[in-house]
């Protein structure tokens, strides 16, 4: 079968490592089953496994992607939850994978997954749009709707504007009914921020009108020190990454002063992946998608997101 593949490791030029062709069928475990792909769904951790982040060199080659939507042996359109693991919240076992890292992934005609990671696609969805749900916008649905503890009317600020999860925090933070602002460096990117439904966008680290309830902070440490001084009295941090470096400076003072909460936050369960579906279904919200291309020009994706030109989801579709 064709697939997108792993094949070595290289930090500074982790397109070296792509390798585009054919690939033995995936191999099916006891409780698992085979998922035709039809569309899947790139994601920062695909770049990074060719980096080497969170992977050896003797795991390769390893077939690449976590997230798409297909259907499944018995004819039923699904989407597929990467996070391999056991227990109420999956997330949170220790022995945890994602597809890509220990298993071969979705970037491929079929691929092999435990038959309790398949949710149902809602019909209203495409399986573009469904394939961008599993990690990007389930980390964001997470972020907004679990971790932030936040009411209906709040204000949230997103800081940074163009990536996957970013975008899926303005659309699901307006769907949520909750007042969106965002930051970005990109005069561009803030005007596609309003179109998408924020309600305010500002320059990255400008004084706010006022401060605001919850910041989703997926940046780190070039917007550290901006959230921090963003958030009212026991206001709440999201963090769910850090593209800009992981280790920002602390200001304790400032955090036991103002009474402020920080908080982690991982992708979703499988059952909130369900929910989320639900929630696109019932208020018309859709995953932002920059562009579709077929899975033999991945190639052009990749170099897409290693150069920070991207606005949404970059979708691969068909195999060749």
């Amino acid at each position: 079968m064709f697939a997108v593949t792993a094949t070595e490791i290289d930090p500074d030029n982790p397109l070296a490592g792509l390798t585009l062709g054919e690939r033995p069928e995936p191999e099916v475990p006891d409780g698992w089953t085979t998922v035709t792909v039809r569309a899947a769904s790139l994601n920062h951790h695909d770049l990074w496994t060719l980096k080497g982040v969170g992977i050896r060199q003797d795991r390769l080659p390893i077939v690449l992607g976590g997230d798409a939507a297909g259907v499944d042996e018995d004819g039923n359109e699904v989407i597929v939850h990467s996070v391999i693991g056991s227990g109420a919240d999956e997330t949170l076992d220790p022995k945890r994978s994602l597809l890509s890292e220990k298993y071969d992934g979705t970037f491929a005609e079929r691929v092999a997954v435990p038959r309790r990671n398949l949710v149902p696609k809602p019909a209203a969805l495409s399986f573009e749009e469904a394939a961008c749900l599993p990690t990007a916008w389930l980390t964001a649905y997470r972020m907004l709707f679990d971790k932030a503890d936040l009411e209906p009317g709040s204000t949230v600020l997103v800081q940074g504007a163009g990536g996957g999860v970013a975008t899926a925090l303005i659309t699901l933070g307006r769907a949520g009914g909750y007042r969106v602002w965002v930051t970005s460096r990109s005069e561009e990117k803030r005007a596609r921020a309003l179109g998408l439904g924020a309600d305010q966008v500002f320059e990255s680290g400008a004084r706010l009108p006022e401060r605001v309830d919850a910041v989703m902070e997926t940046v780190g440490q070039a917007t550290w020190d901006h959230s921090l001084k963003a958030l009212r009295p026991g206001g709440r941090i999201v963090v769910s990454g850090a593209t800009s470096g992981a280790v920002p400076p602390a200001d304790l003072n400032r955090v036991f002063f103002l009474q402020l909460s920080v908080v982690g936050s991982t992708m979703g369960t499988r059952d909130q992946l369900a929910r989320l579906a639900r929630f696109l279904e019932q208020t018309g919200a859709r995953p932002v998608i920059d562009r579709t291309l077929p899975l033999a020009g991945a190639r052009e994706g990749f170099a897409a997101m290693h150069e920070g030109d991207v606005f949404g989801k970059i979708v691969f579709t068909g195999a060749g």
